[in-house]
């Protein structure tokens, strides 16, 4: 218990770091675009493809085969999570969109939708479930799992509802170029885990501030791009505060409906907590890499990873409070079903 606390510390302590730069990246971009921009003096669109490469090849190297083996059995709570994940995230857009859609600019919709098909986090919620006391190896297993099918579902997703809203996406060539830039790092840097697993380990925290920093890099270059197309001249303080709200209307019923779910199937609180945060979680570590090779060049692409990057740090904060709360009705179970043998 004591080694997730501290666990939990150094992950609060990275996020509010975190966050702090992603905010000055934004305002860095809302001040001075020019400087940012993919193409500008900075280059920072070559310099972000070459991250990207880099953070999934580190996270592919990362990917323990033994824990992903450990937790492949309980095939229910897969399958809850990986259909929470595909099916009923995109099923409450469509009613959220139905029921609301006219009142918000079609690309922040869209932004929307784009955070509905994404996969779910890997670090955040296998630290959550530590911190929570769930079942560890089941996240790992569900994470990565959820990684590697968003590589093929999310940008078939993408494509296919951005074609029927009349935005032309080619989906085998999106699907590829997905592929060689995310899944093609990340098999390499697994394969090449027994040779340089041990190095991996020793610079592990390195690579958690790469990763992080390539985010906000990605962050400074799409709002850049955005900015100097117009992004707050044409929307203003009105699109964050409806991106805020949308946040919250995704998170708080995910949340609420992965637990009763659980709790219906007759899961064991170990398992729910992996269903809850695992279920409702969504990934900024791949959503923005997606996200550049799906709307790279896109004048919207600000307004379309709005939505993820506020309810990725709504999400942290929220499954942190919810994490001590499991841990402490856990411990108490187990306390209660010693006492009685």
């Amino acid at each position: 218990m004591k080694q997730a606390t501290q666990r939990h510390g150094s992950q609060r302590g990275a996020a509010d770091w975190f966050l702090i730069a992603m905010v000055g990246a934004v305002l860095l971009a809302s001040f001075v675009p020019d400087w940012g921009r993919s193409d500008g003096p900075l280059h920072l669109g070559r310099v972000t493809d070459i991250g990207v490469f880099l953070l999934f090849f580190l996270h592919g190297m990362g990917l323990s085969t033994d824990s992903l083996k450990s937790g492949a059995s309980k095939w229910r709570l897969h399958l809850l999570v990986q259909v929470c994940t595909y099916v009923v995230f995109p099923l409450w857009w469509a009613v959220l969109a139905l029921a609301g859609g006219r009142w918000i600019s079609h690309d922040l919709l869209m932004g929307f939708f784009y955070l509905a098909v994404l996969p779910s986090t890997v670090s955040s919620s296998v630290a959550m479930t530590a911190l929570a006391r769930g079942h560890v190896a089941a996240a790992v297993l569900n994470a990565t799992l959820s990684t590697l099918l968003g590589v093929f579902l999310t940008p078939l997703l993408v494509s296919l509802v951005m074609s029927g809203q009349g935005s032309e996406m080619d989906i085998s060539q999106t699907m590829l170029k997905v592929a060689q830039m995310l899944l093609l790092p990340f098999v390499i840097g697994h394969l090449l885990r027994p040779w340089l697993g041990a190095f991996f380990a020793r610079i592990k925290r390195y690579t958690n501030v790469f990763d992080r920093g390539v985010i906000v890099l990605m962050v400074w270059a799409a709002f850049s791009d955005s900015v100097a197309d117009g992004l707050w001249s044409k929307h203003g303080p009105v699109l964050l505060a409806q991106a805020l709200l949308g946040a919250a209307i995704f998170l708080f019923p995910m949340l609420w409906f992965t637990r009763q779910v659980s709790r219906a199937l007759g899961f064991e609180t170990q398992d729910e907590v992996v269903a809850v945060f695992c279920g409702s979680k969504k990934t900024l570590a791949s959503g923005m890499p997606m996200a550049k090779l799906l709307f790279g060049g896109n004048a919207a692409m600000g307004v379309l990873i709005l939505p993820i990057m506020l309810y990725h740090q709504m999400q942290l904060f929220v499954c942190a409070v919810l994490a001590r709360r499991y841990a402490a009705r856990i411990s108490h179970e187990v306390v209660r079903h010693d006492a009685a043998s």
